[in-house]
């Protein structure tokens, strides 16, 4: 890469992982479709993503526990159940064909932006719920799933973890936020990047501006939802999901 294309990526990086923060989840949706359309296959570009968004977790996180604490019961449902789901999908996703790949990350990119504009005021106070062992085990089950999703297609699953976390537990977005960027960042991941490097090829040249991009892009987003909230963030999240979403799509039709 010449000096103009890292600073495209990591533009993109920062854009991407700042709007990831504010949203809770997503980082994908921009920074891994932006990989392919310069030029990586899906296998490596998934990879590459993955290694770079640890670093998301890891600027977020620092931002982030300044602010909130975590719950050892959540903390613990999140990794047992979660990690399980990534490893297995990052180990499917190697065998599927490109192409399907990325039609069903472009599916999958359009039905956040949908979801995601018709609540537009998830988790504003917190209402606990589910707080028993058959809702412990359903909420589980789901961040099984939604962790296959994570070692698989990638894209935007950090949403899913915040909205689940909302809809079925009955967090407020703040809290729900932090548990998505610290331990989907960091440990869900950081186990699909291990995955995915043992089995496939990372990009090893594209991660400094990825990197840094992370950082820089997880701590001033988790800054600027703390400070000044993100309604016309999210609105504009949104839209750009929808985009990128639709493109893909029209790409690989």
């Amino acid at each position: 890469m010449d000096w103009l294309d890292t600073l495209l990526l990591l533009f993109i990086s920062f854009v991407a992982n700042l709007l990831s923060a504010l949203a809770g989840g997503g980082a994908g949706l921009l920074q891994l479709p932006a990989l392919l359309f310069l030029g990586l296959p899906f296998s490596v570009a998934l990879a590459t993503h993955k290694v770079a968004s640890v670093f998301l977790g890891i600027g977020a996180s620092t931002r982030y526990l300044k602010e909130s604490k975590l719950n050892v019961t959540f903390i613990a449902l999140i990794l047992a159940f979660g990690l399980p789901g990534v490893v297995l999908g990052a180990n499917v996703i190697l065998s599927i064909d490109d192409r399907l790949s990325q039609l069903a990350l472009g599916f999958l990119t359009l039905s956040l932006g949908i979801y995601s504009f018709f609540n537009p005021a998830l988790g504003k106070d917190m209402l606990l719920k589910n707080q028993h062992f058959m809702g412990w085990l359903i909420g589980g089950g789901v961040l099984f799933v939604i962790g296959f999703l994570n070692g698989s297609l990638t894209s935007g699953t950090g949403l899913f973890v915040t909205l689940w976390l909302v809809r079925w537990f009955g967090l407020d977005y703040k809290l729900a936020v932090a548990y998505t960027l610290v331990l989907v960042g960091m440990f869900w991941n950081g186990t699909g990047a291990i995955t995915l490097g043992m089995q496939g090829q990372i990009e090893w040249s594209w991660l400094p501006a990825l990197i840094v991009g992370s950082l820089l892009g997880g701590y001033f987003g988790v800054h600027l939802a703390l400070m000044k909230g993100n309604v016309l963030i999210k609105r504009s999240f949104e839209v750009i999901t929808v985009l990128v979403g639709l493109s893909l799509m029209i790409k690989n039709i």
